[in-house]
């Protein structure tokens, strides 16, 4: 699946660059019509992330995720200061088809262990933030000493079997995916599914990590700057399925 992103802060839709809170650009001010509008053309899933969220570790933009889980019939996934138990059911009760935990697989191990055994891997994915490798946690404003490869395969022996993988450093810089990074992963574990995210410019950048195996993947800027469209995106997935 190819999902359109919408990241939250302040209740409008808004793209960082490399993940800085200081480097904001608007894009839609009305966030939940931005979803009617993807729906509208032809596209079912949306990645939605309450950026607030993310860097205060508990929901900020829950009122709005609410209002857009009304508006988009297709399938929708959360990520972003998803840190205790009460958050997630929360978010699942609403009707999130799944939600994403990144900053707790490492800060809370135990805690994605019983969500994952209570709910299950499609419903429970982990988002592996990184930088050279490594992981960055709480809104990609920490710095881990714990390796992508060790945090996925850590959380595969949890019950884990879709991983969200960003590289901080190619988000919302339209250079291209980490392709060396994403063929290492898929590589070393091919049994897992990555979902690709971070530097998606165009169908060219699709086709390359579908040669590579990986079929799921996020699109933000690109979607924003005009080098792929909705409509584009409606095409390739009536042809995938």
């Amino acid at each position: 699946m190819i999902f359109p992103a919408i990241d939250l802060h302040n209740g409008q839709s808004v793209r960082l660059f490399k993940g800085d809170y200081q480097k904001v650009t608007l894009i839609n001010k009305d966030p939940v019509q931005q979803a009617k509008d993807i729906i509208a053309a032809g596209v079912r899933q949306l990645h939605l992330v309450d950026l607030d969220g993310a860097k205060s570790g508990q929901p900020k933009n829950f009122e709005v995720i609410k209002a857009i889980r009304e508006s988009f019939s297709g399938f929708l996934e959360l990520g972003g200061g998803i840190r205790d138990y009460q958050t997630a059911k929360d978010y699942l009760e609403l009707g999130i088809d799944r939600i994403i935990i990144g900053s707790a697989a490492i800060e809370e191990p135990q805690f994605v262990k019983d969500l994952l055994k209570e709910y299950g891997g499609e419903r429970i994915v982990i988002g592996v933030d990184g930088n050279n490798g490594k992981v960055a946690v709480n809104g990609w404003i920490d710095q881990s000493n714990i390796t992508m490869e060790d945090l996925i395969k850590a959380m595969v022996d949890n019950g884990a079997k879709h991983f969200i993988v960003t590289d901080v450093s190619r988000d919302g810089t339209m250079t291209g995916p980490n392709l060396d990074l994403l063929w290492k992963l898929k590589q070393d574990m091919p049994q897992v599914n990555l979902v690709a995210s971070g530097g998606i410019r165009d169908l060219r950048d699709l086709h390359h990590l579908k040669a590579f195996g990986l079929v799921d993947v996020i699109i933000g800027k690109a979607l924003y700057e005009g080098t792929i469209t909705l409509e584009q995106i409606a095409e390739v997935e009536k042809n995938v399925s």
